[in-house]
């Protein structure tokens, strides 16, 4: 662990010496705590302030990018699937599963993925996942290597969990644990912001740093020892994801595409869902609020929606190009949140309107960084039940609603 003088050099380079203002007032735990919290946090993406920096800038030109669609895939089943399995059963295929966040907006106040989803009897988010992931084991006769990323918060509580379900019957061999990397907060004069004199305000950097927190957890020599070239990455919660579904790793790597994304028909031309389309020739991600309404209802030459394919957050890609992009740095989003902190009596204050900036990454960053992804059509009602509320569109009830038309017993 670095020292308080080291701790001072990093610090002094990015103009927040205050984060140590207390320091020599701290019990020697304190102080572990704040120089071990300054040693993982990446102040480089406090250049990101600087306005010519910020990734939060005007898109490209998009045009439509169609897929391999449900109809397709059912003439191409049995090859996709026989390639996908042989995959599998070589272990070139991993999975990466999010699982950073808290269930708060369910009113839960543990890891999303410990939420019990069951009616008559358990079943929490993530033994749904692990049910779904069993049966590829089954059909192909093959672990699947099982990555869980964490957060700083949660990661104690998440594999104590796993411990104590024993895995929900998966082989603890191949699943490993990784958190996610932080980064600071800050006010709007672009000061790093304290949850307490030893702790420094900081949160997960976003979904696309799932790869950067792989590598630096020392999984990414692993992996390739292991012989894995695609890793499919999916989101804690969709309690119907189908994850190193052998159809679509059979259908990517019969392609030749670099990666591939799982997508769903939108529902209307107004559902807020992010877009597979292109922008500037590559493959990248709309967000529904980017669109025009021209893009949202325009029609291609079958009158159907031609932004018609909603990302569900499940994709696959390949590990070489995974490396080349990590080299190149992902783009950093800066976002207004509501942070709370530590006010200069040392009091902790919850603001009730935006107060700072976080900083992100975004997964439909590295899609775009992507020379070509295979869009793969996937049935909402077998493959979509995302828990995102308590109640309304895309809740607690709505999922059971939809695992119980699929058959599963809640």
């Amino acid at each position: 662990m670095i020292d308080r003088d080291k701790a001072f050099h990093i610090l002094s380079q990015y103009g927040q010496e205050h984060i140590l203002n207390y320091y020599d007032e701290l019990s020697d735990d304190e102080k572990k705590e704040l120089l071990g919290q300054i040693e993982i946090t990446d102040f480089s993406v406090l250049d990101n302030l600087d306005a010519e920096k910020n990734s939060n800038s005007v898109r490209g030109v998009f045009a439509p990018l169609g897929a391999v669609t449900t109809k397709d895939i059912a003439a191409e089943s049995d090859k996709y699937i026989g390639i996908g399995l042989d995959a599998i059963k070589e272990r070139k295929v991993a999975a990466v599963l999010l699982a950073g966040g808290q269930g708060t907006r369910l009113g839960f106040d543990k890891p999303k993925g410990m939420f019990n989803i069951g009616v008559n009897k358990e079943l929490y988010i993530f033994q749904c996942l692990i049910n779904n992931l069993m049966d590829v084991v089954k059909l192909a006769g093959a672990w699947v290597p099982l990555y869980i990323m964490t957060s700083e918060k949660n990661n104690k509580e998440t594999i104590e969990f796993f411990e104590v379900k024993d895995y929900f019957g998966y082989d603890r061999r191949y699943v490993k644990f990784f958190i996610q990397d932080m980064a600071p907060s800050v006010d709007y004069k672009g000061k790093i912001l304290m949850e307490s004199r030893s702790r420094i305000s900081l949160s997960p950097n976003g979904n696309g740093g799932w790869f950067s927190s792989l590598v630096r957890a020392g999984l990414l020599d692993e992996i390739k020892e292991h012989g894995v070239q695609w890793i499919n990455v999916f989101a804690v919660d969709n309690v119907l994801q189908r994850i190193a579904d052998p159809g679509f790793v059979g259908a990517v790597i019969r392609s030749g595409l670099q990666s591939g994304g799982k997508v769903v028909s939108k529902a209307s031309p107004e559902e807020r869902v992010g877009v597979l389309c292109l922008e500037d020739g590559k493959p990248s991600i709309v967000e529904y609020y980017e669109m025009t309404e021209e893009m949202r209802t325009l029609l291609d030459k079958d009158g159907e929606l031609a932004y018609k394919y909603g990302v569900i957050l499940n994709y696959l890609f390949n590990v070489d190009k995974l490396e080349e992009i990590c080299d190149r740095k992902m783009p950093v989003h800066v976002v207004e949140k509501k942070i709370p902190y530590m006010n200069d009596e040392g009091k902790l204050i919850k603001p009730e309107s935006p107060n700072g900036h976080k900083f992100e990454t975004l997964v439909l960053d590295m899609v775009h960084m992507q020379d070509s992804c295979l869009a793969y059509e996937v049935e909402r009602e077998k493959e979509f039940a995302p828990v995102k509320n308590a109640v309304g569109v895309d809740s607690v009830d709505s999922a059971r609603a939809l695992l119980k038309a699929n058959g599963i017993d809640i």
